[in-house]
């Protein structure tokens, strides 16, 4: 077994373990928001999620970390279902948002998606103005009255910590906003249709390390109010915001645990490896 393999490359999350409550066995803080029983995902042939089974907890940041074409990505997008759109993709097993799979028939995958907001890898605002970004999901689903979109734009933006700096300009378009600037506004799109559990798709890849600071400490924040699921490569981000880490192997949940245990004292040989940079 390994023991302390890297206790110092890394600084954690100020929240360095979970709070007592979620420790708790009988604590409803414990209660499982996302859960995955033998979950499996297949495009066309290729057998890219295996047997997963994980929960994942409410109002915390859980990162799910490996090397490319692991299957963070896919178990991400299989949570609001947006694999779907991928002709040749297939699921077997169960998984559930707040003891209902998500997967059964009945499902209204339109208030699904609601439920769970995304944000991607890259910066993707709409060729629109600020204000007519955030407020574009509150429309589709029905929201017509001007001071009820000015409210959840004023509210989303604020969520998203950057109401200050747009509150002046929300008529420009939102192509004039820095890369940084521009996620946290896509972050603020999701944000707007009132979700409970937000997907981050490798959010920081694409920007500057100051940009990355302030989408970090934005994810710190969010759970708060959110569950909040992180796909990263970056180790360092991983550790910096997470509560619970998932490392993913070809398909595979290899180890799954609290971020300060799987950072420093992995149970499996695989997760130490790639901790400390022997592949990956």
């Amino acid at each position: 077994m390994a023991h302390n393999v890297v206790k110092n490359p890394f600084t954690y999350s100020d929240v360095d373990e979970l709070p007592l409550e979620t420790k708790d066995p009988d604590s409803k803080v414990k209660a499982n928001m996302i859960s995955a029983r033998d979950f499996n995902l297949w495009y066309g042939a290729k057998h890219a999620l295996k047997k997963i089974n994980i929960e994942i907890k409410k109002n915390i940041v859980t990162a799910i970390m490996g090397p490319s074409g692991c299957g963070k990505s896919s178990l991400l997008r299989s949570i609001n279902r947006i694999n779907d759109l991928i002709p040749t993709c297939r699921t077997e097993g169960t998984l559930l948002i707040d003891g209902k799979n998500i997967y059964d028939s009945k499902v209204d995958v339109d208030d699904l998606r609601r439920r769970v907001g995304m944000v991607f890898q890259k910066p993707n605002p709409f060729p629109k103005s600020i204000y007519e970004n955030v407020s574009f999901g509150p429309k589709i689903h029905g929201v017509t009255e001007k001071a009820e979109l000015d409210s959840l734009v004023e509210k989303s933006l604020k969520g998203a910590a950057l109401w200050e700096e747009v509150k002046d300009r929300l008529n420009d378009n939102a192509y004039s906003l820095s890369g940084g600037q521009q996620q946290r506004l896509c972050i603020a799109r999701a944000l707007s249709i009132e979700p409970e559990i937000i997907l981050l798709d490798e959010p920081c890849s694409a920007l500057d390390p100051i940009a990355t600071t302030k989408i970090e400490t934005l994810m710190r924040q969010l759970k708060d109010s959110y569950t909040v699921v992180l796909v990263t490569h970056n180790l360092q981000q991983a550790a910096r915001v997470s509560d619970m880490t998932a490392f993913m192997y070809i398909g595979e949940v290899v180890e799954f645990g609290n971020t300060r245990d799987i950072f420093e004292n992995p149970r499996n040989e695989l997760t130490e490896n790639y901790i400390t940079g022997k592949f990956g």
